[in-house]
């Protein structure tokens, strides 16, 4: 007898997806070290995500106004991110601390169009049962829906803008411009 995993899937899919989800929340928050080739290969594979999905955009003028009103927006809470994080010397090396509010903002939105998705599959196939679910194969395209499209662009446009903006940043500023670490303390002991 063969060991069924088709029910462990949406387990293991869920269970990464609240780990990446805790990642970047957790990088929304507090000194984070500048990591450059880190921010490189995310840039790129956010235009990579954000080039796969243009071909919806000629599904119909809806898709073309959702990527463009999204990526347009997600530039500009990207610029503004970028404009409020401030940069400091931690233990020799450069941090910046980035505007939690825009970072999270970003981050729920995109997360609440997700689980409203997901949820809306479940309720139009859970009833269906196990075998009629199991027939239908996965949960249709997350893209099939503007306001989807318009969210991962935001996000896309956002991170994009954001990571090229805190890099371009980091090389010009000025040692004035940074914050001032207190130093780490002694314990007595």
């Amino acid at each position: 007898m063969e060991a069924d995993y088709s029910r462990i899937w949406p387990y293991a899919i869920a269970g990464l997806a609240v780990l990446l989800i805790y990642r970047r929340f957790r990088r929304s928050f507090g000194r984070q070290p500048m990591r450059p080739v880190r921010m490189w290969i995310r840039i790129a594979l956010l235009i990579l995500l954000g080039c796969s999905l243009l071909p919806s955009a000629f599904k119909s003028g809806q898709f073309l106004i959702a990527e463009l009103g999204g990526a347009l927006a997600g530039l500009a809470l990207g610029f503004w991110g970028a404009r409020h994080t401030r940069y400091a010397t931690y233990e020799g090396r450069l941090h910046y601390v980035p505007h939690t509010y825009t970072g999270v903002a970003v981050s729920l939105l995109f997360i609440g169009r997700l689980v409203y998705r997901f949820v809306e599959w479940y309720s139009q196939n859970g009833a269906l049962g196990g075998a009629a679910a199991a027939s239908r194969g996965m949960p249709p395209p997350m893209v099939r829906s503007p306001l989807t499209v318009a969210l991962i662009f935001v996000v896309v446009g956002y991170y994009v803008c954001y990571y090229a903006m805190v890099l371009w940043k980091s090389k010009r500023i000025s040692p004035e411009d940074l914050e001032a670490v207190p130093a780490p303390t002694a314990v007595p002991g």
